[in-house]
Protein backbone atom coordinates (compact mmCIF):
# COMPACT_ATOMS: atom_id res chain seq x y z
CA UNK A 1 0.00 0.00 0.00
CA UNK A 2 1.55 3.15 -0.79
CA UNK A 3 2.06 5.54 2.24
CA UNK A 4 0.92 8.73 2.76
CA UNK A 5 -1.01 9.58 0.02
CA UNK A 6 -3.52 11.85 1.46
CA UNK A 7 -1.55 13.00 4.06
CA UNK A 8 -2.91 15.84 5.29
CA UNK A 9 -5.87 16.00 2.91
CA UNK A 10 -9.75 15.30 4.26
CA UNK A 11 -12.39 12.90 2.24
CA UNK A 12 -16.19 12.21 2.82
CA UNK A 13 -17.56 9.22 1.72
CA UNK A 14 -20.90 8.58 2.15
CA UNK A 15 -22.30 5.11 2.88
CA UNK A 16 -19.79 4.40 4.73
CA UNK A 17 -21.37 2.37 7.97
CA UNK A 18 -20.13 -1.16 6.32
CA UNK A 19 -19.23 -2.37 2.85
CA UNK A 20 -17.68 -0.66 0.20
CA UNK A 21 -18.03 3.02 2.08
CA UNK A 22 -16.27 1.41 5.10
CA UNK A 23 -13.62 -0.31 3.17
CA UNK A 24 -12.99 2.99 0.84
CA UNK A 25 -12.81 5.04 4.41
CA UNK A 26 -10.84 2.56 5.90
CA UNK A 27 -8.08 2.55 2.95
CA UNK A 28 -7.81 7.00 2.81
CA UNK A 29 -7.28 6.50 6.72
CA UNK A 30 -4.38 4.06 6.17
CA UNK A 31 -2.93 6.52 3.85
CA UNK A 32 -2.76 9.59 6.04
CA UNK A 33 -6.09 10.64 5.19
CA UNK A 34 -9.13 11.77 8.03
CA UNK A 35 -12.37 11.66 6.97
CA UNK A 36 -16.19 12.42 7.72
CA UNK A 37 -18.40 9.52 6.55
CA UNK A 38 -22.55 8.78 6.52
CA UNK A 39 -24.93 6.60 6.97
CA UNK A 40 -28.49 6.23 7.91
CA UNK A 41 -28.02 5.16 11.45
CA UNK A 42 -26.01 6.27 13.79
CA UNK A 43 -25.04 3.42 15.76
CA UNK A 44 -23.39 1.63 12.98
CA UNK A 45 -22.41 4.55 12.21
CA UNK A 46 -20.52 5.29 15.45
CA UNK A 47 -18.78 1.48 15.32
CA UNK A 48 -17.11 2.81 12.00
CA UNK A 49 -15.75 5.38 13.56
CA UNK A 50 -14.08 3.80 16.46
CA UNK A 51 -13.10 1.24 13.95
CA UNK A 52 -11.39 3.68 11.94
CA UNK A 53 -9.27 4.99 14.56
CA UNK A 54 -11.99 7.50 17.09
CA UNK A 55 -12.37 11.18 16.42
CA UNK A 56 -8.66 12.38 15.75
CA UNK A 57 -9.13 10.80 12.23
CA UNK A 58 -12.87 10.21 11.92
CA UNK A 59 -16.55 11.71 12.15
CA UNK A 60 -19.76 10.24 11.79
CA UNK A 61 -22.78 11.99 10.55
CA UNK A 62 -26.01 10.16 10.13
CA UNK A 63 -28.62 11.03 8.09
CA UNK A 64 -30.44 9.88 4.57
CA UNK A 65 -28.49 10.90 1.54
CA UNK A 66 -31.28 12.22 -0.28
CA UNK A 67 -32.07 14.73 2.96
CA UNK A 68 -30.55 17.91 1.88
CA UNK A 69 -30.48 19.02 5.64
CA UNK A 70 -28.07 15.97 6.30
CA UNK A 71 -25.96 16.95 3.45
CA UNK A 72 -25.65 20.21 4.57
CA UNK A 73 -24.72 19.32 7.90
CA UNK A 74 -22.43 16.56 6.76
CA UNK A 75 -20.18 19.14 4.75
CA UNK A 76 -20.25 21.68 7.57
CA UNK A 77 -19.31 19.35 10.32
CA UNK A 78 -16.38 17.90 8.11
CA UNK A 79 -15.16 21.83 7.59
CA UNK A 80 -15.66 22.26 11.13
CA UNK A 81 -13.84 19.40 12.24
CA UNK A 82 -10.56 19.44 9.86
CA UNK A 83 -11.26 22.68 7.59
CA UNK A 84 -10.82 21.34 4.68
CA UNK A 85 -12.29 18.87 2.42
CA UNK A 86 -10.31 17.09 -0.89
CA UNK A 87 -11.64 14.32 -1.78
CA UNK A 88 -15.54 13.26 -2.23
CA UNK A 89 -16.69 9.71 -2.64
CA UNK A 90 -20.42 9.20 -3.32
CA UNK A 91 -21.31 5.61 -2.30
CA UNK A 92 -24.74 5.94 -0.83
CA UNK A 93 -26.92 3.82 -3.09
CA UNK A 94 -30.35 2.05 -3.24
CA UNK A 95 -31.94 -0.78 -4.97
CA UNK A 96 -35.09 -1.81 -2.97
CA UNK A 97 -37.01 -3.59 -5.75
CA UNK A 98 -36.51 -6.41 -8.15
CA UNK A 99 -38.29 -7.58 -11.22
CA UNK A 100 -39.68 -6.24 -14.64
CA UNK A 101 -38.97 -2.66 -15.43
CA UNK A 102 -42.17 -2.17 -16.44
CA UNK A 103 -43.56 -3.10 -13.62
CA UNK A 104 -41.71 -0.95 -10.79
CA UNK A 105 -43.54 1.81 -8.78
CA UNK A 106 -43.17 5.07 -9.93
CA UNK A 107 -42.89 5.96 -6.12
CA UNK A 108 -39.85 3.21 -6.04
CA UNK A 109 -38.36 4.65 -9.62
CA UNK A 110 -38.26 8.38 -7.93
CA UNK A 111 -37.10 7.12 -5.02
CA UNK A 112 -34.16 5.29 -6.34
CA UNK A 113 -33.01 7.99 -8.88
CA UNK A 114 -33.27 10.86 -6.07
CA UNK A 115 -31.01 8.62 -4.15
CA UNK A 116 -28.61 7.46 -6.73
CA UNK A 117 -28.14 10.47 -9.18
CA UNK A 118 -29.79 13.64 -7.54
CA UNK A 119 -28.26 12.97 -4.41
CA UNK A 120 -25.04 12.50 -6.01
CA UNK A 121 -25.16 15.72 -7.77
CA UNK A 122 -26.09 17.86 -4.27
CA UNK A 123 -23.28 16.31 -3.03
CA UNK A 124 -20.58 17.19 -5.75
CA UNK A 125 -22.12 20.33 -5.47
CA UNK A 126 -22.26 20.99 -2.04
CA UNK A 127 -18.35 19.91 -1.39
CA UNK A 128 -17.72 21.78 -4.60
CA UNK A 129 -19.07 25.50 -2.58
CA UNK A 130 -17.41 24.44 0.61
CA UNK A 131 -14.00 23.84 -0.90
CA UNK A 132 -13.16 22.28 -4.07
CA UNK A 133 -13.51 24.95 -6.40
CA UNK A 134 -10.81 27.42 -4.44
CA UNK A 135 -8.88 24.89 -3.60
CA UNK A 136 -9.31 21.70 -6.13
CA UNK A 137 -9.55 18.46 -5.47
CA UNK A 138 -11.23 14.83 -6.63
CA UNK A 139 -14.61 13.25 -7.00
CA UNK A 140 -14.98 9.95 -6.99
CA UNK A 141 -18.60 7.89 -7.41
CA UNK A 142 -19.88 4.55 -7.12
CA UNK A 143 -21.43 3.66 -10.45
CA UNK A 144 -22.11 -0.13 -11.19
CA UNK A 145 -21.25 -2.51 -14.41
CA UNK A 146 -25.23 -2.04 -14.34
CA UNK A 147 -25.16 0.49 -15.22
CA UNK A 148 -23.43 -0.03 -18.74
CA UNK A 149 -25.35 -2.64 -19.97
CA UNK A 150 -29.10 -4.66 -19.57
CA UNK A 151 -29.45 -5.37 -15.81
CA UNK A 152 -32.64 -7.94 -15.90
CA UNK A 153 -33.85 -7.47 -12.60
CA UNK A 154 -32.51 -4.73 -11.25
CA UNK A 155 -32.87 -2.56 -14.52
CA UNK A 156 -33.96 0.80 -13.18
CA UNK A 157 -31.07 0.53 -10.63
CA UNK A 158 -28.52 -0.03 -13.91
CA UNK A 159 -30.85 3.02 -15.67
CA UNK A 160 -29.57 5.56 -12.64
CA UNK A 161 -25.94 3.92 -12.69
CA UNK A 162 -25.91 4.82 -16.11
CA UNK A 163 -26.83 8.32 -15.49
CA UNK A 164 -23.86 8.67 -12.68
CA UNK A 165 -21.63 7.75 -15.51
CA UNK A 166 -22.55 10.24 -17.51
CA UNK A 167 -23.05 12.62 -14.48
CA UNK A 168 -19.54 12.11 -13.94
CA UNK A 169 -18.22 13.00 -17.62
CA UNK A 170 -20.49 16.11 -17.50
CA UNK A 171 -19.04 17.35 -14.11
CA UNK A 172 -15.49 16.08 -15.07
CA UNK A 173 -16.11 18.52 -18.25
CA UNK A 174 -17.54 21.27 -16.13
CA UNK A 175 -15.32 21.07 -13.28
CA UNK A 176 -11.49 20.62 -15.02
CA UNK A 177 -8.99 21.48 -14.68
CA UNK A 178 -8.98 21.99 -10.65
CA UNK A 179 -11.14 19.38 -9.95
CA UNK A 180 -10.97 15.91 -11.52
CA UNK A 181 -14.19 13.42 -11.62
CA UNK A 182 -13.75 9.97 -11.75
CA UNK A 183 -16.29 6.57 -11.23
CA UNK A 184 -15.80 3.00 -10.50
CA UNK A 185 -18.03 0.27 -11.93
CA UNK A 186 -17.84 -2.60 -9.81
CA UNK A 187 -19.80 -5.89 -10.41
CA UNK A 188 -20.93 -8.21 -8.00
CA UNK A 189 -19.19 -7.65 -4.05
CA UNK A 190 -19.46 -9.35 -1.42
CA UNK A 191 -21.73 -6.90 0.82
CA UNK A 192 -25.22 -7.16 2.42
CA UNK A 193 -26.41 -4.67 -0.35
CA UNK A 194 -25.51 -7.66 -3.09
CA UNK A 195 -26.31 -10.66 -0.96
CA UNK A 196 -29.15 -11.33 -2.93
CA UNK A 197 -27.76 -12.12 -5.88
CA UNK A 198 -24.86 -14.28 -4.84
CA UNK A 199 -25.97 -15.63 -2.07
CA UNK A 200 -27.83 -18.63 -2.88
CA UNK A 201 -24.98 -19.90 -4.85
CA UNK A 202 -21.86 -17.73 -4.84
CA UNK A 203 -19.30 -20.52 -6.55
CA UNK A 204 -21.81 -20.29 -10.08
CA UNK A 205 -22.16 -16.88 -9.71
CA UNK A 206 -18.61 -16.46 -9.56
CA UNK A 207 -17.72 -19.41 -11.87
CA UNK A 208 -18.64 -16.70 -14.42
CA UNK A 209 -15.34 -14.28 -13.84
CA UNK A 210 -12.06 -14.85 -15.22
CA UNK A 211 -10.66 -14.46 -11.79
CA UNK A 212 -13.47 -16.95 -10.12
CA UNK A 213 -14.16 -15.05 -7.06
CA UNK A 214 -16.29 -12.31 -6.04
CA UNK A 215 -15.31 -8.89 -5.24
CA UNK A 216 -14.55 -8.00 -2.09
CA UNK A 217 -14.85 -4.04 -0.60
CA UNK A 218 -10.90 -3.83 -0.40
CA UNK A 219 -10.87 -4.72 -4.23
CA UNK A 220 -13.09 -1.68 -4.91
CA UNK A 221 -11.67 0.76 -1.97
CA UNK A 222 -7.99 0.24 -3.93
CA UNK A 223 -9.46 1.57 -6.69
CA UNK A 224 -11.35 4.69 -5.64
CA UNK A 225 -7.79 5.62 -3.32
CA UNK A 226 -6.17 5.62 -6.62
CA UNK A 227 -8.65 7.59 -8.68
CA UNK A 228 -8.70 10.17 -5.80
CA UNK A 229 -5.27 10.32 -5.24
CA UNK A 230 -2.15 12.26 -7.24
CA UNK A 231 -1.17 8.91 -8.66
CA UNK A 232 -4.22 9.99 -11.09
CA UNK A 233 -3.38 13.21 -11.82
CA UNK A 234 -3.70 12.91 -15.09
CA UNK A 235 -7.00 11.11 -15.17
CA UNK A 236 -10.38 12.90 -15.14
CA UNK A 237 -13.89 12.02 -17.11
CA UNK A 238 -13.31 8.00 -16.50
CA UNK A 239 -15.06 5.25 -15.29
CA UNK A 240 -13.04 2.51 -14.02
CA UNK A 241 -14.82 -0.86 -14.18
CA UNK A 242 -14.07 -3.71 -11.84
CA UNK A 243 -15.61 -7.02 -12.60
CA UNK A 244 -13.12 -9.60 -12.63
CA UNK A 245 -12.98 -10.03 -15.88
CA UNK A 246 -16.79 -10.88 -16.03
CA UNK A 247 -17.27 -8.84 -19.29
CA UNK A 248 -14.49 -9.72 -21.11
CA UNK A 249 -15.54 -13.21 -20.48
CA UNK A 250 -18.43 -13.01 -21.98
Amino acid sequence: MPEGRFTGQVALITGASRGIGLAVAQRLVAEGARVCVTARKPEPLAEAVAELGGTEVAIGVAGSGDDPAHREQAVAETMAAFGRLDVLVNNTGINPVFGPLLQIEESAARKIFEVNVMSTLAWIRLAHQAWLAEHGGAIVNISSIAGLGASPGIAFYGITKAAVINLTRQLAVELAPSVRVNAVAPAVVKTRFAEALYAENEEAVAAGYLLKRLGEPADVAGAVAYLASADAAWTTGQTLVLDGGLISGL
